[in-house]
C-alpha cells in the first residue's frame, strides 16, 4: 500500500510488521526487533519525507519453485503446519515463519518491479528473516528462502532482463546465492565478507563452475579489517568486474554484521563505511546498470549498528 508521494522519485521503504512474528527461537540472534528498530529509526528520521513507505504482499509459491527445490517447500509447509521445528542446526520456523518469509521475497519482487517501472528511483527492503545463506534445498544460518536468488530470477523472467548482479557485502558468505548461480554466466554474483568464517565458503579460488566460471568474485576479508579495507577491496576488485559485466540491474544483499559492535563477527567496519559502501554502489548502478539498484537487509545482529548503519544506507539512498 502506498502511503505518499513526491515529485522526485523517491527510494522505497518496504516493511511489514507481520515480519516480527517469525520467532527463531528464545535468544536467537536473528530476532524480531531487528526490524523494528530500523522502522522506528526511519519513523524518527528526516529522510522518511524522502521515502515512499511500502507494504509488502506474500509471494506464492511459483517465483519459489524458480530457485527452490519443491521437496524443500513442501518440507517447510509441514514444518510450518506442525506447529514450528528446527530445520537445520540454526534455523527454526514457527507458525509465523512462512509468512515473513515470503513477505519479504514478495517486497523485494515489488521493490524490482517499482525501480523496473521507473516509480522509484532505488528501494531497500527492510524484512526478515533473511536469505542469502538459503539453499536449493535446504534451510540454512537463519534463512528460509533465497530472496535475492529469486528476485533476480524474475528480473530475466519477467522483465527479460539478460544480466543481472547480485552484490553482498554480509559479513557471512552468501553461500546460498553463490550456489544457485555458480554455473550461470548471467548472474554475477560479488561477495565482501570475513574469512575464514561462518559458512566456510567463499575462497578467492571460487570463481564459478562451467559457463559460470568467471562469473564469482569472492573478496575475502581479514578479522580485524575495517571501513579501508573494505573499500579498497570494492575499488579495486569489485567495481572493475563489475563494470566490464555491465549488469541490467544491481541488487544487494546488504548485511549490516560486518559493523565493528556487531556480536557474531569480528570485522570493524563504522556506519560511514556502510554509507561510503552504499555510495560506491550507487555510482556503479549509475554508470552500469542504469541506475537500477534495490537491497534487502540480510545480517546484522547488535540492534544500535543495525539501525545507525540501515538508516545511513536509506539516507544515501534517497539523496540521489
Amino acid at each position: 500500500m502506498k502511503k505518499m508521494s513526491t515529485a522526485k522519485k523517491p527510494t522505497g521503504f518496504v516493511y511489514h510488521d507481520a515480519c516480527l512474528r517469525h520467532v527463531a527461537g528464545l535468544g536467537h540472534p536473528e530476532q524480531p526487533d531487528r526490524v523494528r528498530v530500523i522502522a522506528e529509526a526511519v519513523e524518527r528520521s528526516a529522510i522518511k519525507a524522502k521515502l515512499e513507505l511500502w507494504t509488502p504482499t506474500e509471494v506464492g509459491r511459483a517465483p519459489l519453485e524458480a530457485v527452490h527445490d519443491p521437496a524443500y517447500l513442501d518440507l517447510v509447509d509441514r514444518v510450518v503446519a506442525d506447529g514450528g521445528g528446527q530445520l537445520d542446526p540454526d534455523t527454526r520456523a514457527g507458525d509465523g515463519s512462512d509468512r515473513a518469509a515470503r513477505l519479504a521475497t514478495g517486497g523485494l519482487i515489488e521493490a524490482v518491479d517499482q525501480v523496473m517501472a521507473e516509480s522509484w528511483n532505488n528501494a531497500f527492503v527492510a524484512c526478515r528473516p533473511p536469505g542469502h545463506h538459503a539453499e536449493r534445498d535446504r534451510a540454512m544460518g537463519f534463512c528460509l528462502y533465497n530472496h535475492v536468488a529469486i528476485a533476480a530470477e524474475h528480473l530475466r523472467r519477467f522483465h527479460g532482463l539478460e544480466r543481472v548482479a547480485i552484490l553482498d557485502w554480509d559479513v557471512h558468505h552468501g553461500n546460498g546465492t553463490q550456489h544457485i548461480f555458480e554455473k550461470d554466466a548471467n548472474v554475477f554474483y560479488a561477495s565482501l565478507h570475513q574469512f575464514p568464517h561462518y559458512p566456510g565458503t567463499g575462497a578467492a579460488t571460487e570463481r564459478g563452475l562451467a559457463d559460470g566460471e568467471g562469473a564469482t568474485l569472492n573478496c575475502p576479508m581479514d578479522s580485524g579489517s575495517g571501513d579501508s579495507q573494505w573499500m579498497a577491496a570494492f575499488e579495486s576488485q569489485i567495481r572493475p568486474e563489475l563494470e566490464a559485466f555491465r549488469p541490467d540491474f544491481l541488487l544487494i544483499s546488504a548485511g549490516f554484521d560486518a559493523h565493528r559492535d556487531d556480536p557474531l563477527a569480528s570485522c570493524e567496519l563504522t556506519n560511514e563505511g556502510f554509507r561510503e559502501l552504499t555510495r560506491a554502489a550507487l555510482a556503479l548502478a549509475e554508470t552500469s546498470a542504469n541506475g537500477r539498484l534495490v537491497s534487502l537487509l540480510e545480517g546484522g545482529y547488535d540492534l544500535t549498528a543495525l539501525a545507525d548503519s540501515a538508516l545511513a544506507h536509506l539516507e544515501e539512498l534517497s539523496s540521489c
